[in-house]
């Protein structure tokens, strides 16, 4: 549904000249200076806001089915609305499991009911997320849903040969895996990087070989497979390192890192707040350089948020038994802007390079990630780098309050989203 027509006024692409945009029927149909609004057309004031292609995020938790009581696809939604996204990924660690088509397609059906972002289902590698047996990959992809990402994310596929089969099953069927890159066996206890605020906190310590070490292997196994790999939330230099090589060996692996990776440090582990756990931890001030580095290189591909909603009671308990997981959805863009814009490390090309253009490319969007020019489609994200905000959780959309940004400023707004010429937020209001 595409309603009537949307002018834009005074908006900057990409940070540039400030220009109208006219859209009609889910396109864009005109950009120029002073455009006339046709008969009908809603008119929105951009004041000069950024206009970058909506958001594309390969990494987020919905809950849905399952824990309905943390996230619901409708209120991850609006979150991602609000944070100008237009694309999400849902994980497959749902309850029960996203591992057959009747669980996927229901997923993409309620995202499409929803409206405001496509909801695109991520499927499970194996069955169960049990490591043991794949799941039926080609009925998931062949269903309404279409799936295009597959993953156990949450946990690591960490049988060797299962990962091998699954790379050659994936290939064939033309669709991507995505790897939680963590070798059980060296975490097993484990509830923060490994290195010295640990050990001072007592903490029982997570080792970056961990992730390192899968890293380096899967993108062996693709290579002899002769297929693609995603790797979920890098987190260390050593990850990065990892990655640069595979590239430099003609590899075809990608990879993401998440704002809180990008931004937060271990040393936020002093007041044993479960709300700085998650999976993988919090790293050195080392590994965050490293991160940002590359990032702004390429060797890292994308930002994506692993927005994981979780109830208070599996936050508000000591920190060793705390679920693992941060919001992200609304908060990404500031944050990218605060440790990548702000030092010179990304401008606003760079901006949507990695938040919508190169996350599209990856999973084989054709309809997200695309230029805003005259006869692609509608989907943008308009940003005020001038507006700032402060974090306040009750006002967040997501159904769950797990942030560990609460009481921080944020150096920018998403001030509208449009999907297909709809807009699903403007201001912050969710236009459902």
């Amino acid at each position: 549904m595409t309603g009537e027509p949307l002018l834009l006024r005074g908006v900057r692409p990409y940070g540039g000249d400030q220009v109208d945009i006219l859209i009609a029927d889910g396109e864009i149909v005109e950009i120029g200076e002073s455009i006339t609004a046709p008969d009908g057309a809603e008119v929105v004031d951009g004041g000069g806001a950024i206009a970058l292609p909506g958001f594309v995020d390969l990494h987020t938790h919905l809950r849905e089915p399952g824990r309905e009581d943390t996230e619901t696809i409708a209120t991850g939604s609006a979150a991602a609305a609000r944070g100008g996204y237009t694309a999400v990924f849902a994980m497959a660690n749902t309850d029960p499991v996203a591992d057959n088509a009747t669980i996927t397609d229901n997923v993409y059906r309620t995202g499409r009911e929803v409206g405001l972002v496509d909801v695109h289902p991520v499927g499970a590698v194996t069955v169960g997320l049990a490591g043991k047996q794949l799941a039926e990959m080609g009925m998931m992809a062949a269903g309404a849903a279409r799936v295009k990402m597959f993953s156990d994310d949450g946990k690591c596929v960490d049988d060797p040969l299962l990962m091998r089969r699954a790379l050659e099953y994936a290939t064939g069927l033309g669709v991507l895996i995505a790897q939680h890159a963590e070798e059980p066996r060296l975490t097993v206890g484990a509830v923060a990087h490994e290195g010295p605020t640990a050990a001072r906190l007592g903490l029982a310590g997570w080792p970056r070989a961990a992730e390192e070490s899968i890293v380096a292997r899967d993108a062996l196994l693709a290579r002899d497979a002769g297929a693609r790999v995603h790797i979920c939330h890098a987190s260390t230099a050593g990850t990065v390192e990892l990655l640069r090589w595979a590239r430099g060996q003609g590899i075809a692996i990608s990879a993401e890192v998440t704002p809180h990776h990008l931004l937060l440090t271990d040393e936020r582990l002093n007041t044993y707040d479960g709300i700085n756990r998650v999976n993988p931890p919090l790293r050195e001030e080392s590994d965050v350089q490293a991160l940002r580095a590359a990032l702004a290189e390429g060797v890292i591909d994308c930002v994506g948020t692993d927005h994981a909603p979780h109830a208070m009671q599996d936050k508000c308990c000591e920190f060793a038994v705390a679920r693992p997981g941060m919001l992200g959805l609304e908060t990404a863009l500031p944050i990218i802007v605060d440790t990548m814009v702000a030092p010179g490390l990304l401008d606003w090309r760079g901006v949507a390079r990695v938040m919508s253009e190169r996350p599209a490319e990856i999973v084989g969007l054709t309809d997200q990630g695309r230029p805003i020019a005259v006869g692609e489609p509608a989907n943008l994200a308009l940003v005020d780098p001038d507006r700032s905000w402060e974090v306040v959780v009750t006002e967040l959309a997501s159904k769950s309050q797990n942030t560990p940004y609460a009481g921080m400023t944020m150096p920018a707004t998403v001030v509208a989203t449009v999907l297909r010429g709809r807009i699903t937020q403007l201001d912050g209001e969710v236009c459902w």
